[in-house]
């Protein structure tokens, strides 16, 4: 991640940030009508469940100059999605809908770039938490 991808991370989630609130509305309500089956690995009431996602996304923002924090607070994160049944294949079907969520509401300052910096984002930040979700399957104790 150079600084320029950085600077284009932050500086779109400056726009989306003050949207936030309905930035993870739409993004549950998309992901539950797109994919039903997922929405039993979700708490009844959601509204702790859409602070956690705003948070996480705000975590990564604030980190992406700090690659060793960032890898540490995904790798727990992936450690607590293990717990609660995430699979793998999960991952890409979140990061579309954020993507189409974000440029939904970003609206005509969405670009391409924009699409392809935060779906390079979201691919790391699947990952790493991949890596820690294997981690607690191995080890589970551990967590």
């Amino acid at each position: 991640m150079d600084e320029k991808f950085i600077r284009r991370i932050e500086d779109s989630f400056s726009l989306l940030a003050p949207r936030g609130e309905e930035l993870v509305d739409r993004f549950y309500a998309n992901l539950f009508a797109r994919n039903p089956e997922l929405r039993p690995l979700f708490p009844p009431d959601m509204k702790n469940q859409k602070g956690k996602l705003l948070a996480s996304l705000v975590l990564v923002v604030k980190n992406l100059r700090k690659p060793e924090t960032l890898r540490s607070a995904l790798l727990d994160l992936g450690a607590r999605h293990e717990e609660i049944g995430t699979r793998h294949e999960h991952y890409p079907v979140v990061r579309d809908t954020l993507l189409d969520v974000m440029g939904q509401i970003a609206g005509d300052d969405w670009s391409n770039q924009l699409n392809s910096d935060w779906a390079a984002a979201l691919d790391f930040v699947g990952s790493v938490m991949i890596e820690g979700q294997k981690a607690a399957a191995i080890s589970p104790s551990a967590n």
